[in-house]
């Protein structure tokens, strides 16, 4: 969620899903490997059909939107996202409704977000969050959703929006050594933090992202 908002800043919010899209697939398949065996599948073909028409709608929907209120509704979502998780987590006993019409709502704005923004990963983390998975499980249903999504994503934006690029596929090239370090790191650092713990560091780290997009 930093490195999405902080590419942004440093990119231009449009420009920078061409550069980080790349990045995550291979960082997606990684995730699959290694966390395959902690996917919960009924909570992954909950959101994936919704989230296919909402990059589908996301795909028009930003084609043509210039810059500054690309920027703003990447810091809108951002916003929302961090509301919610705060209010999930004081009540406790909140329970996310069960019905379709909420599951769908989820799944249709993860694809617009992340299409227009790589910022389907605060919404599903609410979906995740609610359901109270564990750490593992959290993880391995969210590599797969996101494998899925950003694999189906990539030709849109090659094609569509035209921002993966020979030129940015070179910039992945050089931060790929990085990536894969940051992800043997990551899977270490995870290993030690307990499920609570885990649950708020996904909160510190969304907000963090909002006030770095504000700041700018």
């Amino acid at each position: 969620m930093l490195n999405v908002t902080i590419m942004a800043i440093v990119l231009g919010g449009k420009a920078s899903t061409g550069v980080v899209l790349p990045l995550l697939c291979v960082a997606d398949v990684m995730a699959v490997r290694y966390y395959n065996r902690h996917v919960q599948w009924k909570h992954f073909w909950r959101l994936i059909p919704w989230m296919v028409v909402g990059i589908l709608a996301g795909v028009f929907v930003g084609k043509d939107m210039d810059e500054a209120t690309f920027r703003k509704i990447m810091a809108a979502f951002i916003i929302l996202i961090v509301v919610a998780m705060v209010v999930m987590e004081a009540k406790k006993n909140l329970t996310i409704p069960g019905n379709r019409l909420f599951i769908g709502s989820i799944g249709l704005l993860s694809g617009v977000a992340t299409m227009i923004g790589n910022l389907a990963g605060p919404l599903a983390n609410i979906y995740f969050l609610a359901m109270r998975l564990p750490k593992n499980e959290f993880i391995g249903t969210a590599a797969w959703f996101f494998l899925v999504m950003n694999f189906f994503k990539l030709p849109l934006q090659a094609f569509i929006w035209k921002n993966v690029t020979v030129h940015t596929l070179s910039i992945n090239l050089v931060l790929l050594p990085a990536l894969a370090a940051g992800f043997w790191l990551g899977v270490k650092i995870v290993g030690m933090i307990k499920d609570d713990s885990y649950r708020k560091l996904v909160m510190i780290l969304t907000f963090a992202g909002a006030v770095f997009i504000f700041l700018k």
